[in-house]
């Protein structure tokens, strides 16, 4: 690596994923870990395999499927059983690291610990030579590394890239630091540890007052190489640093930071609308470069600066992200070419299969609606691509409802080959009858946390997205479906739901009462 490139550690699978309501299923997360892939990330932290089954299994396949292309990491607390589960997840992976972590602070020695800082030093030690025995590529994390005397920190520091540490990250787990005092305990590390140049320094920050973002940048200026962050800047409680804002101020700023990085920024518009929808997690309309509202100009005198010339108010053009808007591209009379053409720009390379059901998805809304927009043709695939592993299909479905009747539904589902399913319900309206119907038929009772409507197009005849959150056995599941009938739109939104809870209820591997969750 040239002095000059940041490393870009992605943990929207790890940390990302503690966001509560953010967790994702084995497939999901192979489906963000190739979107990562193709987005260009250095660094994948896969998952904390000794937390739970699931977080195994994922890590594994992230490991097989990725390995070749990118380094795949594991997080490991200092401990021998956790570095073992790490090493048996890697273990089919080209380019691996495994990422031990152990607290430093002194409220951290303390309370939480109760160990004292010989104890530490010799902890951190001994878990990073049994790390090396397995890969050359180990990073090291003193938690709390904000919060640390600087002396302990420089000791640790010191000791642990003796020991084989290849990177040390200093992470602000509490999100405690601001840019000045962050800029200062980088610099004193880079002055008063004798082997630093032997190691790369990450910068891992959180955002719980606002600055994850400021202090990450601001530790690169001091002379960190990597940063550590996710995908619309999910993660424990406000979030870690968002890549994509730390991306496009790289980008966008190098005449004042003179760095770069190896990110496709083409497809961070894409990535971070992959992770809204697997997640859940709506991105804000305000939020800075991937939010819907990123790139429109309302008051007059910028649009007219705009017309005139678009530098006067945008310092990034929306390609440059990867933004899709409104663009039409296509209507009823738009042949298979034309199509599969604009589904390659908008980069979807689906196989012929997968092309033909997105095509007679597309014929039957373009008979709908006159105009279809980009944002029309991405709402269908992704649905498609969503309902391809569900058990359970809406085969078919009638609601009744007005001001002098009583709402009902009555829904025809069925379950892989079995014979198809019919059943009614009555509820407070016709989506309220449609979900009890659905849970009648699937047999699972679930809570209704959220219900979002979104139009994903402009025109009374828009395409209708709907988000939905559910609660079953003390766990979230959210589901996203989209019609030009919102009603169409909340059924498949709810099955989805259901559906990701009657795989938990029939696999039963991934209980959230095993999950060990860490703090860094």
């Amino acid at each position: 690596m040239t002095g000059d490139q940041i490393i870009i550690f992605d943990t929207t699978l790890r940390d990302g994923e503690q966001s509560p309501g953010c967790s994702m299923n084995t497939r999901e997360k192979l489906e963000v870990a190739r979107a990562l892939v193709d987005l260009g990330v250095d660094v994948i932290e896969a998952g904390f395999p000794i937390a739970s089954p699931g977080d195994f299994e994922a890590v594994s396949q992230i490991a097989a499927k990725f390995g070749d292309r990118t380094t795949i990491c594991a997080l490991a607390r200092s401990r021998e059983d956790d570095i073992g589960r790490a090493k048996a997840a890697l273990v089919s992976a080209e380019k691996r690291r495994i990422h031990v972590f152990l607290a430093t602070s002194a409220i951290h020695r303390e309370f939480k610990l109760k160990m004292d800082k010989q104890q530490i030093i010799e902890r951190a030690i001994s878990s990073v030579k049994l790390a090396k025995e397995f890969c050359d590529d180990i990073e090291f994390s003193p938690e709390d590394a904000a919060r640390t005397e600087l002396d302990f920190l420089c000791e640790v520091v010191e000791k642990t890239i003796d020991a084989g540490a290849t990177t040390v990250n200093i992470p602000d787990t509490v999100g405690y630091a601001t840019p000045n005092h962050y800029f200062k305990v980088i610099s004193y590390l880079k002055q008063h540890v004798p082997n630093i140049s032997k190691a790369i320094i990450s910068a891992h920050c959180h955002d719980d007052l606002g600055l994850a973002v400021a202090n990450s940048l601001s530790a690169m200026e001091a002379g960190a190489r990597q940063i550590e962050c996710t995908i619309n800047g999910l993660g424990e409680r406000a979030g870690n640093a968002a890549l994509e804002e730390i991306v496009m101020a790289i980008h966008t700023r190098v005449d004042y930071y003179g760095v770069h990085t190896k990110i496709n920024t083409q497809r961070l518009y894409p990535t971070s609308h992959l992770v809204s929808s697997i997640t859940g997690m709506k991105v804000q309309r305000n939020k800075a470069i991937v939010g819907q509202n990123a790139f429109a100009h309302e008051a007059g005198i910028h649009q007219h600066g705009m017309l005139q010339e678009r530098s006067t108010y945008e310092i990034m053009k929306p390609e440059d992200v990867g933004y899709i808007g409104q663009n039409l591209v296509l209507g009823k009379h738009s042949g298979r070419h034309a199509f599969r053409d604009r589904v390659v720009q908008l980069g979807f390379p689906l196989d012929d299969a997968a092309l033909q059901r997105a095509f007679d998805d597309f014929i039957v809304l373009a008979d709908k609606k006159k105009e279809v927009y980009d944002s029309d043709i991405i709402a269908l695939i992704e649905n498609r691509m969503a309902d391809a592993v569900d058990r359970w299909k809406l085969v078919s479905f009638h609601t009744s409802a007005g001001s002098s009747a009583i709402p009902t539904a009555t829904l025809e589902l069925q379950c892989e080959d079995q014979p198809i399913l019919c059943d009614a319900a009555i509820g407070d309206g016709p989506i309220d009858a449609v979900f009890k119907a659905m849970e009648r038929i699937i047999d699972l009772t679930a809570k209704l946390d959220e219900f979002d409507v979104r139009s994903v197009s402009e025109g009374k005849d828009a395409l209708g997205e709907v988000r939905v959150t559910i609660t079953i056995n003390n766990r979230l599941y959210h589901g996203k479906g989209v019609s030009t009938d919102i009603i169409e739109a909340a059924a498949h939104a709810y099955l989805k739901a259901l559906n990701k809870a009657d795989h938990d209820r029939q696999s039963a591997t991934d209980s959230p009462a095993a999950r060990v969750t860490p703090q860094r």
